[in-house]
C-alpha cells in the first residue's frame, strides 16, 4: 500500500468552447464529501443560467471513493469523461465541475465526450500537482487539564491541528503522518480526561 498520494494544491480553471457551448472547469482540492457540496453549491448559484454542471470526484488515500455525475447530459458523456482524466492524473482528494452554457447546437455523444474531458484537462493543466503524506486523521475532545499533554505530543509526532472547538472542553480535529498515527493515538487515549471521537 502506498504511503503517499497525488493531489492539486489549488483550485485551477479551464476552459472548452465547441460550436457555441461553453464549457467551464473548475477544479479544487477536497477532502471531505461537505466540502465537495459546498463547491458544487457555489458554482451552481454563480452559473444559475447554465444548462448543466457535471463533475467527478474521488477522496481517499487510495481514490478507493469516487463519483461521476452527468446532470442531466446523456449518460456517460460527462461524469465518467472528468473522472477518466483524474484517474488519468493519478490523482485524488480532487473535485472537477465543468459548466456548460449550451450554444444552440447539439456536439453528440462523441463530441460531449471530447467536450468535457478536454475542458478538465484544461483546468488540470493549470493546476500545481504535489505528492503528499498518507495521514491518520482524528477527532478527539479532552478537557482543560489535557491541553498541555495534547499539544505536546502533537508536537512530538508532528501533528497538524485541522480544527479546534473550546466550550466546556476542547473538540479538535488533528491528522498524524501515518507512521505516527498509531503511537500518537495511543497515548493520546492514555490521558484520563481524553476521548477518541473517531479516525479516518
Amino acid at each position: 500500500m502506498s504511503e503517499r498520494y497525488k493531489t492539486i494544491v489549488a483550485p485551477a480553471e479551464g476552459l472548452y468552447k465547441e460550436k457555441g457551448s461553453r464549457f467551464i472547469a473548475y477544479a479544487y482540492p477536497v477532502a471531505t464529501l461537505t466540502a465537495i457540496q459546498e463547491h458544487l453549491q457555489n458554482l451552481r448559484k454563480e452559473h444559475h443560467a447554465a444548462r448543466h454542471c457535471c463533475y467527478a470526484y474521488l477522496l481517499g488515500f487510495d481514490a478507493s471513493e469516487f463519483r461521476a455525475n452527468d446532470d442531466g447530459e446523456p449518460s456517460g458523456t460527462a461524469g465518467r469523461p472528468i473522472l477518466g482524466e483524474l484517474r488519468a492524473n493519478e490523482l485524488t482528494h480532487i473535485l472537477v465541475a465543468v459548466v456548460r452554457y449550451f450554444g444552440g447546437i447539439k456536439l453528440g455523444v462523441s463530441g460531449l465526450i471530447e467536450a468535457y474531458r478536454t475542458a478538465t484537462a484544461d483546468a488540470l493543466a493549470h493546476c500545481e500537482m504535489v505528492w503528499r503524506e498518507v495521514m491518520v486523521c482524528m477527532r478527539m475532545e479532552f478537557g482543560y487539564e489535557d491541553t498541555h499533554n495534547v499539544y505536546a505530543t502533537l508536537k512530538r509526532y508532528e501533528g497538524e491541528v485541522l480544527s479546534e472547538h473550546w466550550n466546556e472542553r476542547c473538540q479538535m480535529e488533528a491528522c498524524f503522518k501515518k507512521a505516527y498515527g498509531a503511537q500518537a493515538i495511543a497515548e493520546l487515549s492514555a490521558l484520563p480526561q481524553f476521548e477518541v471521537l473517531g479516525e479516518y
